[in-house]
């Protein structure tokens, strides 16, 4: 009988760490954990959350457990991160630990080449000028807001009407506490209308 053809798979290396992650938890890490694997990570860190997220516990806890060395494999870019801003943020303390950051999809986005190098500097570059549309944005949308006579901030409590009768209850000597529970509000809402003297 002819000998059985062995896959060549690469052993695992202990300076390669793989980060697999999905939006929803309908959807499966398998796919992702089996390139990764199969390319050669010892460690893999996987979490069912949204991209857009910023507390992802198990990223964080990749990016506490870098040391110099150390690769981090994706197998796209966008499981790291869902905006230009967070990618570069994220690529930046991989960079900054002395580590390296690797795509299997994205052969350019590769920390160790000049190529990668470069793309980072520019996502830094991207990640400003998105900073600065955010910015921008938001500042029109309050301008535009206040045109309209809308006001900024959390709603108030109470009414007008309801501030006024606060007002001349303070006013003939209720307490702050009872009037609290009346219009079921804090008792720091009804002090910050006490009249002062």
């Amino acid at each position: 009988m002819p000998p059985r053809a062995v896959r060549n798979i690469p052993s695992a290396d202990a300076n390669l760490v793989g980060y697999a992650r999905v939006s929803t938890f309908g959807q499966t890490l398998d796919a992702q954990v089996e390139q990764l694997t199969a390319a050669g990570c010892s460690r893999i860190f996987k979490e069912k959350v949204s991209g857009a997220r910023a507390d992802r516990r198990e990223l964080n806890r990749l990016l506490a457990t870098l040391g110099e060395g150390d690769q981090v494999l994706v197998t796209r870019i966008d499981r790291l991160a869902r905006s230009t801003f967070d990618l570069f943020a994220i690529v930046r303390r991989i960079v900054d630990a002395k580590a390296q950051f690797r795509s299997l999809a994205e052969p350019w986005a590769d920390t160790a080449t000049s190529t990668g190098r470069l793309m980072l500097a520019v996502l830094g570059g991207l990640a400003d000028v998105e900073r600065d549309l955010i910015r921008t944005r938001t500042a029109e949308g309050r301008a535009r807001a206040k045109e309209r006579g809308q006001v900024m901030g959390r709603r108030s409590s109470l009414s007008p009407q309801q501030k006024q009768e606060v007002r001349e209850r303070l006013a003939d000597g209720a307490q702050l506490a009872d009037l609290a529970r009346t219009f079921n509000v804090s008792r720091s809402t009804i002090s910050r209308l006490r009249p002062r003297p």
